[in-house]
């Protein structure tokens, strides 16, 4: 006959969410800051923050900078292109929902 231990352990998550800088964020994705820059200005990221010393980034950010790089530089599709197809793949999204 055997016994069995169990040990229940209880934890909670402190915190979700990552905030990185824009250097952190760009050494993640191996984007260029300036590529970065634009994104926000076409609001493909939306950083907390009013400057891009002062901004910061959540795990969306590090996803949608991720794919954004790769419309970019895969399919060679300019800034406005890529908030093109992000908000349409967005949209399909919400549709299949």
């Amino acid at each position: 006959m055997s016994t069995n231990n169990i040990q229940i352990i209880e934890s909670a998550i402190v915190e979700n969410e990552i905030h990185m800088t824009i250097t952190e964020l760009c050494h993640a994705t191996n984007a260029e800051e300036e590529h970065v820059i634009a994104w926000v200005h076409e609001g493909i990221l939306n950083p907390a923050g009013n400057s891009p010393d002062d901004w910061r980034f959540s795990e969306d950010s590090l996803r949608r900078a991720g794919q954004a790089l790769r419309l970019s530089r895969d399919l060679e599709i300019n800034t406005p292109g890529v908030a093109m197809v992000l908000e349409l793949l967005d949209e399909i999204t919400r549709l299949q929902k």
